[in-house]
């Protein structure tokens, strides 16, 4: 072109005609304003480089439109074809570029330059599935297989209430981040989860398996979990290696299985040493599961067939704080007066529907809840709470086999200055307890439905006889006295129209004592 031809003309001046202005010229004031031959020199030089600079990014804006026309060409035929493109070789793929070049383009895509292959897209949600930022829930959505998810951003899935019955390897490969997992209510079975189903979820910290039917704990669960629940199911066995490598598992919840002392193995809790809170309830153990981890804070193994709680069983869980026995085999004599009398952080025991026929001698020194309902106790040993600090708050005794004679003046020693609820409903006794007025802390107090047939005002409330001892202590009594809320009389014999308005002075409000109804005579 004449453009061309003139940067040439140009080159061949500047580099063979040796014009140059003379020293003297360029210091001379009087020379013309016209621009000199090396600026006009260096003016077409300047545009020459931008006319090239121009025409590049037209050459790569073609480039760009012809990438984008063939990758939608290829993201279409995967699309169609549903499997990968191959790649043909290099001499083809320049043949096919050539091809849509235009005649007077030059430009050529490198061959080392792969085509980008469309991601594979996970198909949507299922029908009845429903999601958020981080969390997918498919609750009840008739669900036969965990649905295939790709979001590396999700840490909570539900998948509660569907028919699922297997977990492969591959099942969570597309969400590694899971935090919680809930798989409760389905149909899950041991054979069907792989034995690295769980491994890929590096940050999991509660698994939820309640209500399918495996027979034994899964396998390589991560070491990250902290709860674990797989109450009923079929576990018929824990091993020495069924828990390993859960050392922050805090929470442990297995009820409403096929275990026992027989089939849990001593070492079975061994790995756990963060472990503080384990349900065992409605399972198949006589004696008390042995090697408990020292960390133990709480112990559930009400509905199983417990008959002894022997001197070992809590030898190395001095941390323990709540233990529940409820609806066992346990009889007074087959608690051994060392297995937790020395127990300092021992505060809850829950002994209700067992065997007993009187409160258990030997109790925690600790103990601030002792819950008896539902045995056949017909005494309280007077003293038998003597011993405790800071002392025993609440006693509950409803329905048992109390009688008059069953209860000491003294049976309530060392609870006086610490008892806040009181129950005895349910029982057998003609007249209020002695000892009940000495409660100074006494806030709830249950009587009803026994055979009481009159209240005197001094069983519930202290009456003062000697004027120089409401002189001296009146501001004290006055204070400790009205701490008591409720009272429950209703159903047993009493007349009501004998009863004085004052009968209960100690009480805040009259409102508060339910008196009726009662039974007939």
């Amino acid at each position: 072109s004449s453009l061309d031809s003139s940067i040439i003309s140009l080159d061949d001046i500047s580099e063979f005609s040796g014009d140059s202005p003379e020293p003297n010229d360029l210091d001379n004031t009087n020379v013309s304003s016209a621009p000199t031959e090396i600026e006009k020199d260096e003016l077409l030089r300047t545009e020459a480089v931008e006319f090239k600079e121009k025409e590049g990014r037209k050459k790569d804006e073609k480039k760009r439109k012809r990438k984008g026309k063939k990758n939608r060409q290829k993201y279409k035929a995967y699309h169609r074809e549903k499997k990968p493109i191959i790649r043909k070789g290099a001499d083809n793929e320049e043949t096919e570029h050539g091809s849509d070049e235009d005649d007077d383009d030059t430009f050529r895509t490198p061959s080392h330059f792969p085509i980008p292959v469309p991601p594979i897209e996970a198909p949507p949600l299922p029908s009845g599935c429903s999601t958020s930022d981080t969390t997918v829930s498919c609750i009840n959505a008739k669900l036969t297989q965990i649905p295939p998810i790709s979001d590396p951003d999700l840490t909570s899935l539900d998948l509660t209430g569907n028919s699922i019955t297997t977990i492969s390897d591959e099942a969570f490969n597309g969400i590694p981040n899971l935090e919680w997992i809930d798989l409760s209510k389905n149909n899950i079975t041991s054979p069907g989860v792989g034995p690295r189903a769980f491994k890929i979820l590096k940050k999991l910290k509660r698994l939820y398996l309640d209500g399918n039917m495996l027979v034994h704990i899964p396998s390589a669960l991560p070491s990250t979990l902290e709860e674990i629940k797989i109450n009923d199911n079929h576990l018929h066995a824990i091993d020495e290696d069924s828990l390993q490598d859960l050392k922050n598992l805090v929470t442990l919840e297995l009820e409403g299985n096929k275990l026992s002392e027989a089939n849990v193995s001593p070492l079975a809790f061994y790995p756990l040493k963060s472990l503080s809170y384990l349900r065992l309830g409605r399972n198949k153990f006589r004696i008390i599961p042995q090697g408990l981890p020292a960390t133990l804070e709480e112990l559930y193994l009400e509905n199983n067939q417990i008959e002894e709680v022997s001197e070992i069983c809590f030898n190395h869980t001095k941390n323990i704080n709540v233990i529940v026995l409820k609806h066992n085999k346990l009889e007074e004599h087959r608690i051994a007066p060392l297995a937790w009398i020395n127990h300092e952080n021992l505060e809850s025991i829950d002994l209700s529907y067992n065997k007993l026929y009187h409160v258990p001698s030997y109790l925690p020194k600790s103990l601030l809840h002792l819950i008896l309902i539902g045995n056949q106790i017909e005494r309280i040993p007077g003293y038998v709470f003597g011993h405790m600090k800071p002392g025993l708050e609440y006693l509950y005794l409803s329905f048992n086999k109390l009688t008059d004679d069953g209860i000491d003046p003294v049976s309530f020693f060392g609870a006086y200055h610490s008892l806040r609820e009181l129950f005895l409903d349910h029982n057998e006794l003609k007249s209020v307890p002695f000892g009940i007025n000495e409660m100074r802390k006494l806030r709830f107090l249950r009587l009803n439905n026994n055979k009481i047939r009159t209240v005197p005002p001094e069983r519930i409330c202290r009456i003062h006889i000697d004027d120089d001892d409401v002189h001296e202590n009146s501001e004290e009594e006055e204070n400790e006295e009205s701490r008591l809320e409720h009272v429950h009389l209703e159903n047993n014999y009493i007349n009501t129209r004998q009863l004085s308005p004052h009968a209960f002075p100690c009480i805040r409000s009259y409102c508060s004592v339910v008196l009726k109804p009662q039974k007939r005579k």
